[in-house]
């Protein structure tokens, strides 16, 4: 299901409906350039993810907040959003993604010096069409997989087991 999200009707997320959800993939990008590109590049891109990650956390908990008015228990609940959705997006975006392309992209460009005797930079090219190419693929199951480990730990402890709706 994802992070922790107050829905409401036919209400558009702009951080997860629109182009902005992109920014996530940010540091994903900039790992698979990594061959190419000054560090500074790669950690600008984590930069730009985790202020989407941030943003993202931030929207859920003045979410909550108006979804639970003045109720008892507001300030949890808000908590909660905010703190799901935020160790949600930053495994499932940043973390566990940002990791994985890289070590796509190491061991694609290890593997090309070792096999090939293609010139250096047609290696690191050729990592970096292979890092982009993979992102599409990762998306899903690095989601499914941090939903599972989420249900599994952190939502026990803070919703008894239940998904936060």
């Amino acid at each position: 299901m994802g992070p922790t999200e107050v829905k409401t009707a036919n209400a558009v997320d702009i951080y997860r409906d629109t182009w902005v959800r992109f920014l996530g993939y940010a540091n994903e990008v900039g790992e698979a350039f990594r061959a190419l590109v000054p560090v500074s590049f790669v950690w600008g891109s984590y930069a730009v993810a985790t202020a989407y990650v941030t943003a993202d956390a931030v929207d859920k908990g003045k979410k909550a907040a108006v979804a639970h008015g003045d109720n008892p228990g507001k300030t949890t609940r808000v908590a909660v959003a905010v703190v799901d959705t935020f160790v949600w997006q930053a495994l499932a975006s940043v973390i566990i993604p940002g990791f994985t392309i890289n070590r796509v992209c190491a061991a694609s460009l290890y593997l090309l010096g070792r096999t090939t005797k293609w010139p250096l930079p047609v290696c690191k090219w050729t990592t970096t069409a292979i890092g982009l190419s993979t992102i599409p693929f990762i998306i899903t199951p690095i989601d499914r997989s941090v939903d599972f480990l989420l249900d599994s730990s952190l939502r026990k402890v803070y919703n008894d087991g239940k998904k936060h709706e």
